[in-house]
C-alpha cells in the first residue's frame, strides 16, 4: 500500500508569490486534479505518472476535462477541482442564499461574537428611486437601535450574572450575549462576510442558480465568482447562464398555487413555532428493523417481523446495545438515518441563520411575513425596552410594505432579524440528535435551542425510543445514566505536545 498527499488548499497569496519568483505557471489550476483522477478508471500507470503528465500539458488537460465532463457526462470529476472564496460585503439577506449549497463547507462572520458597524447593502432594485432615502433612514434607524440597544443590555448582563462578571476573563462571553440581542434589531441589508470552500461542480450549479436570481445582488456575485474562476479553471465551469429551470418554475408554482388556495390563507390555523407535520410510522420499530439487518443476513421484511413480535424489553435492550460505547461527541449509528421527521416552524431571521447550516437535512422556506410576528429577545423586556424594539420593528415592516408594492423581491433586505419567516424541514433521527447535541447545548444561542428543544419534544412523543437519548452535550452524562444507570465510560485522549484529555 502506498498514500501519497496529492495537493491540499493554498493561499492565492502564496500562489502569486511562487509565480513572482519563478514565473507564470499553467499547472497552477486545480484542473489537473480532476483530469488526472478521470484517468484513473482506464489508464493502469500509477496516479502519481499521470498527474506527472496533466500537470506538463495543461492544454490538453483542459481539452480532456472538457470530453470527460461534459460530452460523457462524468460530472463527478469536477468534485476533486475545489476553490476557497471569499465574500465580502454581501448582504445577510443573500447570505441565506450563498449557503444553500449543500455540499460546500461555510465560515460566516457572526453577528453574535462582533460588534457591528453601519454598513449595508442598498439593493440595486431601488437605488435612484424614491424609496431609497426612505430605506437609508430606516437602516440609520436600525443602527442607532443596536448600539442603543447594546449599550443597556451590556450593563443588564453584567448585572443578572455576577458570578461571571467578576472574572475579566468572562467578559467577552457577556458581551456577546448583549450583542446576540442586540442585533435583532438589524436589518438583513447588514453587510457580512463569508468564508466558501466548494467544489466546482457545486459551484457551478450555484452559479447557473445565481444567474437566474431575481436579486440582482446574488446575480453580481455569481458573475463576480464566475469571472475569477474562469481564469483559473475554465474548462470545468463552463455552464453559468441563466436557466428556464431557475428562471421560471417557481414564479409558474406560486401562479398556480394562488388559484388552488382561494381565500385559504385567510384562515390559516396558527399551530405554533414548531410543529411536527409528518413522520415515519411506527420509527421505533423501523430503527431498530435497520440494526437486526445490518447485524444479521435477513432481508428487511423479515427484520421488521422479528421486530415487532419483540417485547418492549427486548427492543429496549437493543437499542441500548447501539449506544452503550457511545460519548457526547460521537455520532449515532447509520441505521438511525431510516426514521425520519418533517417539521413546520416558524422562527426569525436570526435562528434561521443557523437552522439552515444543518444541510444534510431538507430545508424550504417561504418568504419573511411581518405579520408572523416578531421574535423579540428576553432580556430586551427585562430592561423595558421592548416597546421601542418593537417600534423599530414595525416602522420596518411599514419600509417593506412600499417597497413590496414596487420592487418585492427586494423588500426583505429592510427587514430586522426579529422579523420571522415558515420553514418546512425534513431530517432523519441521526440528524436530529446531531441538532441536538449541538443547539440544546447550555452554550447555544438562546433562540436556536429553544426551536431545537421544541422540536426533541414533538419527536419523543412519536418515537420514545429512539429519541431516548436527545439532549445537549452538556447533559449528555445525565442523560445517558438515566438510561444506564451509570456515566458513559470516559476516553483519554493525547494530543501531540499537550497533557492527556479526558472526554
Amino acid at each position: 500500500m502506498k498514500i501519497h498527499l496529492a495537493g491540499f488548499n493554498v493561499d492565492t497569496g502564496v500562489l502569486r508569490e511562487m509565480e513572482a519568483f519563478s514565473g507564470k505557471r499553467e499547472d497552477l489550476t486545480p484542473e489537473v486534479l480532476s483530469a488526472a483522477y478521470a484517468r484513473i478508471s482506464r489508464d493502469p500507470r500509477p496516479i502519481s505518472e499521470i498527474r506527472r503528465d496533466a500537470r506538463a500539458e495543461v492544454e490538453r488537460t483542459r481539452r480532456s476535462n472538457s470530453t470527460i465532463i461534459f460530452k460523457m457526462g462524468h460530472h463527478s470529476v469536477a468534485e476533486h477541482a475545489v476553490f476557497n472564496i471569499d465574500i465580502i460585503g454581501a448582504s445577510r439577506l443573500a447570505m441565506e442564499e450563498i449557503e444553500k449549497f449543500r455540499l460546500c463547507s461555510y465560515t460566516e462572520k457572526s453577528q453574535r461574537y462582533i460588534t457591528l458597524d453601519k454598513d449595508f447593502v442598498v439593493p440595486e432594485e431601488i437605488k435612484g428611486t424614491p424609496l431609497e432615502k426612505e430605506y437609508t433612514a430606516m437602516i440609520h434607524s436600525q443602527n442607532e437601535a443596536y448600539f442603543t440597544l447594546y449599550g443597556s443590555l451590556k450593563e443588564h448582563v453584567f448585572r443578572k450574572n455576577p458570578e461571571l462578571a467578576s472574572d475579566p476573563r468572562k467578559h467577552n462571553l457577556l458581551e456577546g450575549w448583549a450583542k446576540e440581542d442586540a442585533r435583532y434589531v438589524t436589518a438583513l441589508a447588514t453587510e457580512a462576510q463569508v468564508g466558501q470552500t466548494i467544489n466546482a461542480r457545486s459551484l457551478e450549479l450555484l452559479l447557473r442558480r445565481f444567474a437566474s436570481h431575481p436579486l440582482e445582488e446574488v446575480k453580481t456575485i455569481g458573475r463576480e465568482i464566475y469571472s475569477q474562476v474562469s481564469e483559473v479553471a475554465p474548462s470545468i465551469v463552463i455552464f453559468s447562464e441563466a436557466n428556464d429551470r431557475d428562471l421560471k418554475t417557481y414564479p409558474e408554482l406560486k401562479e398556480k398555487v394562488s388559484g388552488f388556495l382561494g381565500g385559504y390563507g385567510e384562515k390559516a390555523r396558527d399551530r405554533g413555532e414548531v410543529s411536527l407535520a409528518d413522520h415515519t410510522r411506527d420509527g421505533d420499530d423501523a430503527v431498530a428493523a435497520a440494526l437486526v439487518h445490518t447485524s444479521s443476513s435477513l432481508p428487511y421484511g423479515d427484520c421488521l417481523e422479528v421486530v415487532r413480535g419483540m417485547k418492549e424489553d427486548e427492543k429496549r435492550q437493543l437499542f441500548k446495545s447501539s449506544w452503550r460505547n457511545l460519548q457526547f461527541y460521537d455520532t449515532m449509528l447509520r441505521e438511525f438515518e431510516y426514521a425520519s421527521l418533517t417539521y413546520d416552524i416558524v422562527l426569525s431571521a436570526a435562528c434561521f441563520g443557523q437552522l439552515k447550516r444543518h444541510r444534510m437535512s431538507t430545508i424550504t422556506s417561504q418568504g419573511y411575513d411581518p405579520s408572523l410576528g416578531l421574535t423579540v429577545p428576553e432580556n430586551i423586556r427585562e430592561i423595558g425596552k421592548e416597546e421601542y424594539f418593537r417600534e423599530i420593528a414595525g416602522r420596518s415592516a411599514e419600509v417593506y410594505d412600499k417597497i413590496k408594492k414596487v420592487r418585492p423581491h427586494a423588500a426583505p433586505y429592510i427587514l430586522t432579524n426579529a422579523h420571522r419567516k415558515r420553514v418546512l424541514m425534513r431530517l432523519n433521527a441521526r440528524e436530529l440528535y446531531h441538532i441536538s447535541r449541538l443547539r440544546e447545548d447550555a452554550h447555544a444561542q438562546w433562540d436556536i435551542r429553544n426551536i431545537a428543544g421544541a422540536m426533541s419534544n414533538e419527536a419523543k412523543k412519536v418515537m420514545p425510543m429512539t429519541f431516548s437519548l436527545l439532549g445537549g452535550k452538556d447533559r449528555y452524562g445525565e442523560v445517558y445514566k438515566e438510561i444506564f444507570g451509570n456515566g458513559p465510560k470516559v476516553r483519554e485522549t493525547v494530543l501531540p505536545g499537550a497533557r492527556k484529555i479526558r472526554s
